[in-house]
């Protein structure tokens, strides 16, 4: 998956950007966020990454620089004129100098995307080692990332912070424990970002999207074949992303009908959990 496992070193980064005439189509308003901002997104050979890397260029940004494990982001940086950069984000040293190698080339990071993100199916089950493999990568790499950057936005006096956690942050992931688990984690430590330093001028946004049409998608999964009926694509979850920043929304859906879920998972906790538990015994007799 994207953004996880061990890195294999620093290659020396190339850069070049250009607003494409495909953004002389986008809202003004949006631009005015994103252009002539530095960008920095994990987890970005493919999926949203990648498509945040390419809508971010379209924008305007000034830099946008995509991380991630996956030497693949060398060919998709090459697409929007990107600066590829491999990083480890379950390492704190990799996301360090990610960091600081950023900031001494142009002085500042204006956005950091943590979008890095596994998963893995089971529940009680599974390995510890693959719940620590979970943790290290959905819920420590923000950590990582939030020691790094967060000194230089303060001291420049502002800062964006986006976490790509899932609906299943808010919900559940039925197939998967130490998915929700780790969501919900990502969920919160963002809610805590926002409550510390939002006053300082770090805004704070947590991403939570329902299937999205990603590697993540397993179609052998009768689960995931049920987020398919509702999936959208990577580049319509990037639009959602942008949007959301626009306008400074902590919580970016870009499936509305979660805020409808999350809704009814507030007003009545017992009954949301009965429609799971009957709603995984009808997606479990399918598989069967």
């Amino acid at each position: 998956m994207a953004g996880s496992g061990t890195g294999q070193g620093r290659p020396t980064p190339h850069f070049h950007c250009g607003v494409s005439a495909c953004s002389l189509l986008i809202n003004k308003a949006i631009v005015v966020e994103i252009q002539d901002r530095v960008v920095v997104v994990t987890g970005a050979a493919r999926g949203i990454g990648a498509a945040m890397c390419e809508r971010f260029a379209t924008a305007g940004a000034k830099a946008v620089i995509a991380s991630d494990r996956d030497s693949a982001v060398f060919a998709s940086a090459d697409q929007y004129g990107g600066v590829p950069v491999i990083c480890d984000v379950a390492n704190e040293c990799s996301v360090i100098d990610l960091v600081e190698n950023v900031l001494s080339r142009w002085g500042r990071i204006d956005v950091f995307c943590s979008n890095a993100g596994i998963t893995a199916k089971g529940g009680l089950e599974c390995p510890n080692s693959e719940w620590q493999q979970l943790w290290d990568v959905n819920v420590m790499s923000r950590l990582y990332a939030a020691r790094a950057v967060i000194p230089a936005m303060i001291e420049a006096g502002s800062g964006y912070l986006i976490h790509t956690a899932s609906a299943a942050g808010l919900l559940t992931e039925i197939g998967s424990a130490s998915y929700s688990v780790t969501k919900h984690a990502d969920v919160a430590f963002a809610e805590w970002l926002s409550v510390t330093y939002g006053r300082q001028g770090i805004k704070v946004s947590c991403v939570c999207p329902l299937g999205v049409e990603t590697d993540m998608l397993d179609e052998s999964d009768p689960i995931h074949r049920y987020l398919q009926l509702h999936s959208i694509s990577a580049m319509q979850a990037a639009e959602s992303i942008v949007e959301g920043i626009d306008r400074e929304q902590f919580l970016i859906l870009p499936h509305p009908e979660v805020a409808e879920f999350f809704r009814m998972k507030a007003e009545n906790h017992d009954r949301w959990l009965k429609g799971m538990q009957r709603l995984k015994q009808k997606l479990t007799r399918r598989s069967a």
